[in-house]
């Protein structure tokens, strides 16, 4: 019999995930904010690793690039697979949105 240990921390899904959507608007008192709360991160997350992949990769970039000179690069390669397989920025999000790790305001409220 396999025995789960409750005190490790729960890693984001890599595939789809079915959420209860009560869930979701907890925190907020609306869905709607909490979507684009989450958006919002994803966003940011998609935007810092690109940004991150762009720079990693901008090193094996070539000033010549023929269709002769191109060969694969197995290290380049490697740091794309590596980049594949990272969750999606969405699961992130909404990882983090549910762990409370995500500061936000809303300045309509506050007024």
């Amino acid at each position: 019999m396999n025995t789960v240990n409750n005190t490790t921390k729960p890693a984001v899904a890599n595939s789809t995930v079915t959420r209860d959507l009560r869930e979701l608007d907890v925190k907020t008192h609306n869905i709607y904010e909490s979507l684009v709360i989450m958006s919002k991160r994803a966003n940011q997350i998609s935007n810092n690793v690109k940004e991150e992949l762009h720079q990693k990769l901008s090193e094996f970039a070539s000033s010549n690039d023929n269709l002769e000179e191109v060969f694969e690069n197995r290290e380049q390669i490697e740091i794309s697979k590596y980049y594949e397989k990272l969750p999606k920025p969405s699961l992130v999000a909404i990882q983090e949105f549910l762990e409370d790790k995500i500061y936000y305001r809303n300045p309509a409220k506050e007024q």
